[in-house]
């Protein structure tokens, strides 16, 4: 066993190192300053043949080894964190999926421009509510004639925007776990998909994250990636080699800084010689080193795995875990050998502190990558106790009503939601200053950048006066745009409304804004785009042009009367939505009082996830007691 790399595995690491020292580093202070993407320097690294490195040449690729790959994401991060992981989110989770799913077809016209780097590429399948638990997905893909129609959102995805391809996960068969989650090969000019905002982010703010939004996509049935239902099998697949990018990311990470503190340990001269032969740093500096060269033999261990079809999942998500781990205690150690140095804006070491965090928790948080650990050495937990039915993620904000004006005009629509509202308890010929403090109001009308120019915050404003509300925003309105002051952001982060009516205008509904109104007694969203997050999560909403609504609601709550002002704040009560019956019949044991659950279904009857009571085979027997089929009473 040769614990050693090829002189062709060094001459790639020199190579890319010299990219990564004249194309990235003199702009790598900038580009996290300005929160931007280094466009020109990736089409640079594409033209040498290197955002292909793992495939084979007739694919475009540079027909390398997984070890190369690994090497060249180091080699990137070591001088920018941001970079590393542009590269690694491209090759192994955007092109990594249809090298070893597609069809020959879809190789020919996706995989060759990904792997020559003509395109770049990208993974959506993280959602709001399916993070750590892919089987949270939401986005629907609906077979309509010779397209899926695609409808939902992603979040944090990398490289998003940036992007050409993007490998998507949606729920083409609802009701049935993950075996209902399929792939696709989405473009990025599809009529309905389109971004959000870039994430302002604590580090690797090179590279490029943002939310994926996708309404009423059309993609073709031919970029179906797999079969029906393979989804979740290759999005697992998938994250499996993204690991190895990740844990390389923080191998470079922590090995640039600890090569720039040992630089200053040498030069920094305290009590008469350099700090580096103090005992303490000098021992400092050897932990560190050891921790780097225990985590790279982890990561190129599952890398030869990987290149040599052996099964690696353990192993790589070993090398993700403990090398994002003692990358943050290599880069932490370093910032204390820099002492107060180390704490300034600009310097590479503390860049390399934010960007070292990031990789302790995407592509599976360590905590996730223990519990892939565990199964493998112990196996996978049992499944939960029959009869407990595995709960889907409910709203940010909540339960709420959910009540979608659809029918008739802009108009009526408008009044049946003022009318609504005034049954609700809402007295509108009463009102407080627009300018009340957010944590203070008992009202509050919110724009988000569906407003658009700044001019329409006059439609916000007149709205509010009529609502007899304060003026708010998101974030992006009062950071970005600067349309309002700071102060009057309303988010988790931000100003936290706990008052009875909030009305959005605009906003399509990030997380974050809305744990910040998740204790409001009443919800309205007017918002153009159907699939927007805040319509999960209110009590009214219009789709529609928001310019049209605001004047039109602003109309139906003027009384032709100023407003008198408003009584002491009284918190309304929230009204809770009944819950609905579920989808199929209930089936129950009459000796033990079991309950088939179809979510679930008797994996150890040998009943997957997903078969309907009526499906069962005649042999089934109540997995509590023996009990017949025909022994079970219909609900």
């Amino acid at each position: 066993m040769s614990f050693k790399t090829t002189e062709a595995h060094e001459a790639l690491r020199r190579r890319v190192r010299e990219f990564a020292e004249t194309e990235i580093q003199p702009l790598a202070f900038l580009l996290d300053k300005e929160n931007e993407f280094p466009a020109d320097a990736i089409k640079k690294f594409g033209e040498m043949g290197l955002m292909g490195i793992p495939y084979p040449k007739e694919y475009g690729g540079a027909g390398l080894d997984v070890l190369s790959y690994a090497i060249a994401v180091e080699e990137l991060a070591r001088v920018d964190g941001g970079t590393g992981v542009i590269l690694s989110a491209h090759v192994s989770l955007g092109t990594w999926p249809i090298f070893a799913y597609g069809s020959e077809a879809q190789k020919q016209k996706y995989l060759i421009p990904l792997a020559r780097g003509e395109k770049i590429g990208a993974f959506g399948l993280t959602e709001p509510g399916a993070g750590s638990d892919a089987s949270g997905t939401e986005t629907t893909a609906l077979l309509d004639g010779d397209h899926y129609i695609l409808n939902g959102g992603k979040i944090f995805i990398t490289n998003a925007c940036k992007a050409d391809t993007y490998v998507v996960f949606a729920v083409t068969t609802p009701d049935i776990g993950t075996r209902g989650i399929s792939a696709f090969i989405v473009e990025k000019d599809r009529d309905g998909f389109s971004f959000g905002d870039h994430y302002d982010k604590l580090g690797i703010r090179s590279s490029a994250t943002a939310e994926l939004i996708f309404n009423d996509v059309k993609v073709p049935k031919e970029n179906l990636l797999g079969r029906e239902g393979e989804g979740f099998r290759i999005a697992m697949a998938t994250l499996d080699g993204g690991r190895i990018g990740i844990a390389s990311q923080a191998l470079g990470i922590a090995q640039g800084a600890y090569e720039n503190a040992l630089e200053y340990a040498k030069e920094r001269v305290q009590f008469g010689k350099a700090i580096a032969h103090q005992q303490v740093i000098s021992f400092k500096l050897a932990d560190m080193a050891t921790k780097l060269r225990a985590a790279r033999f982890l990561i190129y261990s599952a890398a030869e795995l990987k290149e040599n079809h052996e099964p690696y999942g353990m192993e790589s998500a070993m090398a993700k875990q403990s090398a994002s781990d003692v990358g943050l205690e290599i880069v932490n150690d370093a910032l204390q050998i820099f002492g107060g140095n180390g704490y300034l804006k600009g310097m590479e070491v503390e860049r390399a502190y934010r960007d070292a965090k990031i990789c302790t928790i995407y592509e599976g948080t360590n905590e996730i990558q223990r519990i892939v650990i565990a199964s493998h050495i112990i196996g996978k937990a049992p499944k939960e106790e029959a009869g407990a039915k595995k709960k889907k993620a409910g709203a940010v904000t909540g339960e709420r009503k959910k009540l979608i004006l659809k029918d008739g005009s802009p108009k009526e629509r408008v009044a049946a939601l003022a009318e609504a509202l005034k049954k609700d308890g809402y007295d509108f010929t009463v009102g407080i200053d627009i300018n009340t403090p957010i944590a203070q109001a008992e009202r509050v009308v919110s724009a988000g950048k569906g407003i658009g120019d700044k001019k329409n915050m006059e439609l916000v404003k007149a709205l509010a006066i009529q609502a007899g509300a304060a003026v708010g925003s998101s974030r992006p309105v009062a950071e970005t745009l600067k349309y309002l002051p700071l102060n009057r952001y309303v988010g988790m982060s931000g100003q936290k409304f706990n008052g009875n009516l909030y009305i959005a205008c605009g906003i399509s509904g990030a997380g974050q804004h809305l744990k910040g109104i998740k204790n409001a007694t009443t919800i309205v969203a007017v918002n153009n785009n159907a699939n927007a997050p805040i319509f999960k999560n209110c009590d009214y909403g219009i789709v529609g042009d928001v310019l049209e609504i605001l004047p039109l609601l602003t109309a139906a709550l003027d009384n032709g009367k100023p407003k008198t002002p408003a009584p002491p704040m009284k918190k309304l009560r929230r009204s809770t939505p009944k819950k609905l019956p579920p989808v199929w019949k209930q089936h129950i044991c009459n000796g033990c009082g079991y309950e088939y659950i179809p979510d679930l279904g008797d994996p150890a009857g040998g009943v997957p996830e997903g078969v309907l009571f009526e499906s069962l085979p005649e042999g089934w027997t109540c997995p509590e007691c023996g009990e017949s089929k025909d022994q079970f009473i219909e609900l």
